[in-house]
């Protein structure tokens, strides 16, 4: 999944080089009182984004982008996973729960000058709904495919039929959106940036869902890479690719309150050191994913330190696909049991991260304490592998490279931790090392070339269907099963529509995964985001929804 360079004017390249070259200096203005304040704030990041376009996105570094530029019909509460108004000041179902009525705002801009109406959300449903080629496939509509399945023309048999049916304007300020059934994913998935409403002018003018190349080498249109255009509380300016640095400007034409920054750089600094330093001599002026032995000194240096919930799940993946004796549930069980992950939480997390038992954190109804358990015990490991025939058991091992995620502050000290557990019981570890983007993800959620690999998911909304739903609920090529039986009962919590029942479903869905064991799930970490000592405004959340527009120098 490889997106294209995209084709940034020279001058907007240089506003950004100097941007973060000089900060010190490009970060203050003259103000109307002759005085002078700080307005820009550059922001390290761990990652490139893999796209612009929202749509198209699945990972943290591409939605955090997201999230400054556009927004959705129901947003969460800051600081929260609530559903609040967004674009839509109120939403109601109708008697039977298949059709929400959504009243809009009124008065809102797209970046372009155009009117954000009903008929502008309809635009972009129908996008999504009416998607062909590559756009159907799960590397470019991840999350489209989460919550709706599949399409109004279905190109693949694996897709299921649509949750969306339909989206019919009313009048300017009123949308009603239909869907097949009654869905626990409604409204709250919607605050999925994936469903960010785009301008249709912009939409039309960059050709945004031509999608080309082939499933292997992706080619974006321009919109996907130097036209996003939101409503959000900043445009974008300029993705300087060559250096590391993404420009955002103030939308001085913003319905709501216009963000006390005047510009927002994110650079991409993949070296968790290298980020610190960098705030440390005033490089930049934030980062995200702090390392774990970092949080305290710096705490203690004065900058500002925010520590998320732990909203996450970091898991072993086994694909049953790619090799087949990992379709075995007892090498499934003994990969299990060979893995010490108390140590791992002890050893390489943040305070407060724990061992996880299920694959959602037990903040969120449905989790369920009483599922199997696979303890630390090499000797049960080393005894499941010989009944199963699997002693000389050879396994593929990719890991993750320039990155960090919330649920993994350093990929290569997880790998060697889990990689000298499984050689502790006899299995021989094939070190696969790629980089995160798009190498490592496209290798690991397509095709089947992956045997095991770790990778993690922080939630998009309190649901657990969020979690255990977006991973297991119909065949997925990360983890190459096909489990009729898990998918059925993973369809009747869905459709669920009481809250009480829908919960014990979900708690008895826990159960049958944790039996089943697709992967092993490890940690819940709860991550630090750290801002520079004259920094303000920024709300931790355990989205990963921070708002940067209230950002401010005190």
């Amino acid at each position: 999944m490889r997106a294209p360079r995209p084709k940034v004017a020279i001058a907007a390249i240089a506003v950004a080089a100097l941007a973060v070259a000089g900060c010190a200096e490009s970060n203050r203005d003259d103000d109307k009182s002759g005085g002078s304040k700080k307005d820009t704030l550059v922001f390290g990041v761990a990652g490139d984004p893999k796209v612009l376009d929202p749509s198209f996105a699945s990972d943290g570094e591409s939605l955090r982008v997201a999230r400054q530029v556009f927004e959705t019909l129901v947003r969460p509460e800051e600081g929260g996973t609530k559903v609040t108004p967004g674009l839509a000041e109120s939403w109601t179902p109708d008697a039977a729960g298949t059709t929400w009525t959504f009243k809009l705002r009124s008065g809102v801009k797209f970046h372009d000058g155009t009117d954000f109406n009903a008929e502008a959300v309809c635009v972009n449903f129908n996008r999504w709904y009416n998607a062909k080629g590559l756009m159907q496939s799960p590397d470019v509509t991840a999350y489209w495919q989460d919550v709706m399945g599949g399409f109004a023309k279905n190109e693949s048999e694996d897709l299921p039929a649509s949750l969306f049916k339909s989206c019919a304007a009313k009048d300017a300020t009123t949308v009603d959106l239909a869907f097949t059934r009654v869905s626990s994913k409604i409204p709250a998935a919607l605050m999925l940036p994936s469903f960010s409403i785009h301008s249709p002018k912009a939409l039309q003018e960059f050709d945004a869902s031509n999608v080309a190349g082939t499933a292997e080498d992706i080619k974006y249109p321009a919109y996907a890479t130097a036209h996003p255009t939101g409503t959000g509380p900043f445009k974008f300016k300029a993705w300087d690719v060559a250096n590391k640095t993404l420009t955002l400007e103030r939308n001085e034409d913003y319905s709501g309150a216009k963000a006390k920054l005047k510009t927002l750089i994110f650079k991409t600094i993949s070296d968790e050191n290298a980020r610190k330093q960098a705030l440390r001599s005033g490089d930049i002026q934030g980062y995200d994913l702090v390392g774990p032995a970092d949080v305290e000194p710096l705490k203690s240096e004065g900058f500002n330190m925010l520590t998320r919930p732990a909203f996450n799940v970091l898991y072993l993946a086994m694909n049953q696909k790619g090799n087949p004796k990992l379709a075995d549930i007892r090498v499934r069980q003994a990969i299990a049991y060979a893995l010490n992950r108390q140590q791992l939480v002890t050893s390489k997390l943040p305070p407060g991260a724990k061992v996880a038992d299920n694959f959602m954190p037990d903040t969120v109804e449905g989790w369920n304490g009483d599922v199997t358990k696979y303890t630390y015990d090499p000797a049960k490991a080393k005894a499941l592998l010989a009944e199963a025939g699997a002693s000389n058991l050879t396994l593929k091992f990719h890991y993750p490279t320039e990155v960090t995620r919330p649920y993994m502050p350093n990929p290569k000290d997880i790998f060697e931790l889990l990689s000298a557990d499984l050689k502790a019981v006899g299995i021989t570890v094939e070190a696969i090392p790629l980089k995160w983007s798009p190498d490592y993800l496209n290798a690991t959620t397509s095709g089947s070339k992956h045997d095991i690999h770790f990778l993690g998911w922080t939630g998009d909304y309190g649901d657990a269907y969020n979690f255990i739903g977006t991973f297991f609920d119909r065949p997925k090529d990360e983890w190459g099963f096909n489990n009729k039986a898990l998918f059925d009962q993973f369809k009747d919590a869905d459709t669920t529509a009481d809250i009480a029942a829908r919960t014990e479903k979900y708690k008895a869905l826990n159960k049958s995964v944790m039996e089943f064991l697709p992967g092993v799930p490890i940690s819940h970490s709860p991550p630090a985001i750290v801002f520079g000592k004259d920094v303000t405004g920024v709300k931790a959340s355990p989205l990963t929804d921070e708002r940067f527009a209230t950002a401010e120098f005190k």
